[in-house]
């Protein structure tokens, strides 16, 4: 019955639509690199040592722990407090366990065997109980005020010790990097108990699924007083995000609000980390080998020398994170480097004149110094660029002042360089070094062995080539191509035109190269100078090698930079970039952005149906089916135009000022602005991707009734359309006051599925006995006729004692469809809060804070009277006209104020349930 309610045309769109979204999810879930992590493992077995808490402590927070992790001797030697290390402090995320913190505890402390223990670092971890935090937002207070008692405790530990801690570091994966944030709102807490925090892959913008108010209210209490006090809070802060392989956190919200004066806060993107290079998705970042070595280099580089504890110098603790996060120079860490360097001893110089150079060096047995005299070379070009395979950490390249051929001392420049899976490099502007007279390469003595070093002069002009991309409306089926003829180390493609979240393209790089015997390395590097979110493809030459091109964060209005696709070649090939638009990557960021906003635009059409259902009800007597309403009244038009006006409108001041009076909330659009995810027809494609899963909804849900009426009637003795319609049945008001206690004295969300579980029995139940009535029905059309006619006239006569006919069912079938559909919905959205409520049944019966309970309170009785309510009963109502009139105004509410808040969409679709269900006294 309900796919023939709808014609070909719809049908063909809505599977159309849903290929479309399909698309778009393959790109989000599998559209990115393969996992490259390698996986961290311990060399002796895990032990998780819990840290006895004061008992007044244990009995506020049952469900939490403190646990301090160790391995083999280390873990049975500190099993004897106190403690003579340095603290640091692992948070764990949504659902997330404390025994995560094992792969950067055993890497560290490999890290101190190494150094024979000169320092180490203690690694605590806290048992959250794996509480589903990103859906219910009610405990995350409670876990910020249990961390701020474990920071006081785990200090304790070190009591009495010669350099014992004042602080503690602390890392956050996921949300638990936003509950270390949010210890800087507590009352008593002294920012000083922390010295460092870095957080992986934690959404710091907003919340991934704002499903419940206190997740948002907890959101824009931690950024608003980070904001607000952006020049007080001293606190070094690193965030790293996974990539695209992470599709539970999208990149984009992990970047810390960038604020002039505040500059201690750092975020970058895994892929672009030095030594790491790699994307990872929302769980391996805690255990990605080359991210977690890099942690640890940090860690063991933020040690003062004095105090033996991690530096409180804000200066030298960015200076260690910028260096092995953001541009690693191939060098060790030094705070105060030595920028002139002694030249002497027995070596050779050998000058060299050319403008491009290679030297091959195996088993050198004396040192070399290669002398590029610049006084010549200044004349003709502009950058010189060298590189060298050669990956030690010692000083390479050197500059002499007013030097002939050789000099004594030399500027190292090697601190300028920059290290790259294979090679590092040095790439320098001529004019901005005018008193250098020699660039000198040294070759060190070296035996068994092989490395090569290149230099090469060039103008920017010839090495700087512009490309414009593809238009967003191409579809891939235009491309424009750039090839580099010219036998460079280095080029750099400027990609004009692009600099929005929702344009994507695909790169495509091939190489060919003529008479090369061995395999040669090319190196093509995605650099977005407006955030470090720098991804890098190494290639094989000749190869034709494909390069996704899409963005986490949108180039701010105020940036005129260019994003770039350097790239570090052989001289021995020429390459071909081609550039074209890729729709499914564009469907991906789609779905990336905004996928979070679909069950609002699901509703929001739905509510356009039954808004439709209810005046033909009202105007023909009659209700249509659920699929050509839906057909009929789910337009864009109906509702973006509003959405697009009042943006527009609030604009001006004095419209401002009249919101703000009315105390309307923020409008949606305008948070999603802030945030730079406006794409254009961006809620054009919602809408049509909503009223696709409306449909498809709508479908599963009318067959799922189908089929329980079927189940129903093969299980107990048909039934008969009732005689009597009562809408206030004699068990009805004790079902409700019993839903009501167990909504208050346990968990909203349950109340509400135990309604709804209600509701689709009585829905069930109406099917089963109008099926019952039409098998028993005669065959004779006319007196199918008559006996219908009969009923329809005893139904006019008795108005105290309606009777149910076969047209009233299936009509009042149709409209319960669409309940049913709207209430799946709802009961969808408040399921997390029963899920962590069912979680931690052990600990609390009743939930508390209860996001649902409010509605509970309203939603219970309504579908219980919903639930006895037939069309015939409602079509006489007065009220039914206004009934009508108000899902029109709450669908533009929905998409106005749920799209980026979800917690607000059941409070748009409880109020015409409820004149619905009003429509049956008055």
């Amino acid at each position: 019955m309900f796919l023939h309610s709808v014609n070909l045309w719809n049908l063909a769109f809505y599977v159309f639509m849903v290929f479309m979204a399909t698309v778009g999810l393959w790109d989000v879930f599998f559209g990115f690199e393969e996992n490259k992590c390698s996986m961290s493992y311990m060399f002796e077995y895990p032990e998780y040592q819990k840290i006895e808490l004061p008992k007044k402590l244990a009995k506020r927070y049952p469900a939490y722990e403190l646990y301090l992790y160790g391995e083999g001797s280390y873990a049975e030697e500190h099993k004897i407090l106190p403690l003579t290390g340095i603290p640091v402090l692992f948070l764990p995320g949504n659902a997330g366990s404390y025994k995560q913190v094992r792969s950067i505890g055993s890497i560290a402390l490999r890290k101190a065997e190494d150094i024979d223990f000169k320092y180490h670092f203690d690694f605590f971890s806290v048992n959250f109980n794996e509480e589903l935090v990103a859906l219910y937002g009610g405990s995350l207070q409670k876990q910020t005020k249990f961390v701020h008692e474990c920071i006081k405790t785990i200090l304790k530990l070190y009591k009495g010790q010669e350099f014992a801690p004042k602080s503690v570091a602390i890392i956050g994966h996921s949300m638990g990097g936003l509950v270390a944030r949010a210890l800087l709102t507590l009352k008593n807490f002294k920012q000083d108990l922390i010295n460092l925090l870095i957080t992986q892959a934690t959404p710091h913008v907003a919340p991934v699924m704002p499903l419940d108010r206190f997740i948002t209210d907890f959101y824009m209490t931690v950024n608003n007083y980070w904001i607000l006090n952006a020049r007080h809070i001293n606190l070094t802060t690193l965030s790293v995000a996974g990539g695209f392989r992470d599709y539970q956190v999208r990149s984009g919200l992990t970047f810390l609000p960038k604020l002039s004066h505040h500059t201690s806060a750092l975020s970058v993107v895994s892929s672009a980390v030095p030594k790491t290079w790699v994307s990872t998705d929302h769980l391996s970042i805690v255990w990605c080998k080359q991210l977690q070595l890099t942690t640890i280099r940090a860690f063991f580089d933020l040690i003062d020398a004095d105090t033996k504890q991690i530096t409180q110098n804000p200066k030298k603790k960015l200076s260690v994170l910028n260096h092995h996060f953001i541009r690693h120079p191939a060098k060790h860490f030094e705070e105060n480097p030595s920028i002139i360097s002694d030249l002497t001893g027995t070596s050779m110089w050998v000058p060299v004149k050319v403008s491009r150079w290679t030297y091959v060096a195996y088993n050198e047995s004396d040192k070399i110094y290669f002398t590029f005299p610049l006084a010549n070379h200044r004349k003709i070009y502009t950058h010189v660029y060298c590189q060298s395979t050669m990956l030690d950490t010692n000083s390479w390249i050197f500059g002499c002042i007013n030097s002939t051929s050789m000099c004594r001392q030399g500027v190292d420049l090697s601190w300028k360089a920059e290290l790259l899976p294979t090679i590092k490099f040095l790439t320098l502007r001529l004019q901005d070094y005018p008193s250098l007279s020699h660039l000198v390469v040294y070759v060190p003595s070296i035996h068994g062995s092989k490395f090569v070093v290149d230099c090469e002069f060039f103008k920017k002009e010839t090495r700087s080539i512009q490309l414009p991309v593809t238009h967003l409306f191409s579809f891939g089926l235009s491309s424009r191509k750039v090839v580099l003829n010219t036998s460079g180390l280095y080029y750099n493609i400027e990609l004009l035109n692009f600099g929005q979240i929702y344009q994507a393209f695909k790169i495509n790089v091939v190489s060919k190269c003529s008479g090369v015997r061995e395999e040669i390395t090319s190196i093509y590097k995605l650099h977005i100078p407006w955030s470090y979110e720098d991804s890098l493809t190494i290639a094989q030459v000749p190869s034709s090698t494909e390069i996704s091109l899409k963005l986490h964060i949108a180039q701010p209005e105020n940036d005129s930079h260019v994003a770039l696709l350097k790239m570090y070649t052989s001289s021995d090939c020429q390459y071909e970039v081609t550039v074209k638009t890729s729709f499914s990557q564009i469907l991906g960021q789609v779905v990336r952005f905004h996928g979070g906003a679909l069950p609002a635009y699901v509703i929001s059409s739905i509510l356009l149906a039954y808004g439709g259902q209810l005046y033909s009800l009202f105007s023909t007597g009659s209700c249509l089916e659920y699929a050509v309403m839906l057909d009929k009244e789910a337009k864009p038009y109906k509702v973006d135009p509003f959405v697009i006006m009042v943006k527009f409108l609030l604009g001006y001041k004095w419209f401002k000022e009249l919101w703000d009076a009315l105390m309307l909330p923020e409008l949606d659009a305008i948070v999603l602005t802030s945030q730079s995810m406006c794409f254009p027809l961006v809620s054009l494609i919602l809408f049509l991707f909503g009223t696709c899963t409306a449909y498809w909804s709508g479908l599963v849900s009318s067959t799922s009734v189908r089929l329980l009426s079927s189940l129903w009637l093969a299980m107990k003795r048909p039934s008969e359309l009732p005689k009597d319609i009562k809408m206030l049945s004699p068990d009805l008001p004790f079902l409700t006051i019993v839903l009501i206690i167990v909504s208050w004295t346990t968990c909203g969300a349950l109340a509400i599925l135990l309604s709804y579980f209600y509701y689709v029995f009585k829905i069930v139940h109406l099917q089963a006995c109008l099926t019952t009535f039409k098998n028993n029905q005669p065959v004779n059309p006319k007196h199918s006729r008559r006996s219908e006619k009969k009923s329809n006239h005893h139904k006019d006569s008795a108005v105290h004692h309606l009777r149910l006919s076969a047209n009233d069912a299936e009509d009042s079938l149709r409209m319960h469809s669409t309940v049913i559909n709207l209430l799946t919905w709802i009961v969808l959205l408040s399921m997390p809060s029963l899920i962590y409520w069912l979680k931690n049944l052990k600990y609390y019966f009743k939930l508390n804070p209860d996001p649902c309970k409010p509605l509970a309170f309203i939603l219970i009785p309504t579908m219980a009277i919903l639930g006895n309510t037939y069309t015939v009963s409602v079509k006489s109502s007065k009220l039914l006209k206004t009934a009508s009139q108000f899902p029109l105004p709450l669908a533009v509410g929905v998409i106005a104020f749920g799209s980026a808040h979800l917690y607000r969409v059941p409070c748009f679709v409880f109020i015409p349930l409820l004149l619905h269900a009003l429509c049956n006294f008055m």
